[in-house]
């Protein structure tokens, strides 16, 4: 009996020591190993699980970098120096799992879908520019891709060449096609961060022969119809800063620069800055609009913002769009 116990006594020993020795990163390593095949709805346990791992400080306790500041009586979030959401309020944590939730449902996207260096490129957008006669891009800064896609294939939308430079890790998404029409946008963005650069049509607005000389209660309007599409309240606050006049290969547009505050299905107040530039081809008018968390405007993304929207580009007058479109009804 006492060498049984013994045997047993030393065996538990050796697990203990085992489990012990068995670092956080090799425990994720094999967290993710056993759930390789798991199903969605199972991501969000995941990255809870994952975060208490890796560094339960993070996911639990308040960060130590910035500064953070909590008032019972707002909804409002707080946001510390480098533009990150902190605090131990809920949706503090829910956004380092939101974070994570992101990271590794990404690490499947990148191996079915191409990167944007890999589907688009200045090249690419210059040489499409090229085909129909217009100049290429010339101020995408280096580190930046390009797109020049056509909006409108379907029937049930005036056709528009749309250009743009945009930063190399942002992820494009284009309108979608079927029996009805087309539907959606052409944006870029790094959505895990809220930053988006977004093209829009302003509805129920004709040619104008100057853009530059519209007031800016014509720009307030035209912003708040993008921003709001999914609804009238989902923002307040709404402002333009500055507005001022550019043109570019005879073309005349406005950059504007404008605030909001995003109100979220939560009851969050979250405030946002923007850049837009609005311009009118064919026979209406149109804008590409960028905007990111305010506190990441000011720390990090206005420049890029800036570039982005400083690059916009939309064609339609004298152009022959018919290949393109035929293109996309025998692609559908």
């Amino acid at each position: 009996r006492r060498a049984a116990i013994a045997s047993t006594l030393q065996s538990s020993h050796r697990r203990h020591r085992t489990t012990a020795q068995t670092s956080p990163t090799e425990s994720l390593n094999t967290i993710f190993r056993q759930n390789i095949t798991m199903a969605p709805s199972s991501l969000l346990s995941m990255a809870c699980t994952s975060l208490a791992i890796v560094s339960p400080s993070f996911a639990f306790v308040l960060p130590q970098t910035g500064t953070a500041k909590c008032d019972p009586s707002k909804t409002s979030l707080t946001v510390s120096n480098d533009g990150g959401i902190s605090g131990t309020t809920r949706r503090g944590f829910m956004d380092n799992v939101a974070s994570a939730t992101a990271a590794i449902a990404g690490g499947s996207f990148l191996l079915t879908a191409p990167s944007p260096a890999i589907a688009y490129g200045l090249n690419k957008a210059n040489d499409k520019l090229a085909s129909y006669g217009l100049p290429g891009l010339s101020n995408v800064p280096n580190g930046y891709s390009a797109l020049a896609e056509i909006y409108g294939k379907g029937a049930n939308r005036s056709p528009l060449l749309v250009a743009f430079g945009f930063p190399l890790d942002w992820v494009v998404t284009l309108p979608s096609q079927d029996v009805n029409g087309e539907d959606g946008t052409i944006q870029a963005g790094e959505y895990a961060k809220g930053d988006t650069a977004t093209f829009f049509v302003v509805p129920n607005e004709s040619k104008v022969e100057n853009i530059q000389e519209k007031d800016k209660e014509f720009f307030k309007s035209a912003l708040i119809a993008a921003i709001s599409q999914k609804g009238s309240n989902i923002y307040q606050d709404f402002k333009i800063i500055k507005a001022e006049p550019i043109t570019v290969d005879k073309a005349k547009y406005m950059l504007v620069d404008f605030k909001y505050t995003l109100l979220t299905g939560a009851g969050f107040e979250v405030e946002r800055r923007g850049v837009a530039s609005i311009t009118s081809a064919g026979d209406g008018v149109q804008l590409l609009w960028a905007a990111s968390i305010a506190a990441r405007f000011k720390n990090k993304t206005e420049g890029q913002l800036r570039n982005i929207i400083q690059s916009f580009r939309c064609y339609a007058d004298g152009l022959n769009f018919s290949a393109d479109l035929r293109a996309a009804v025998a692609d559908f």
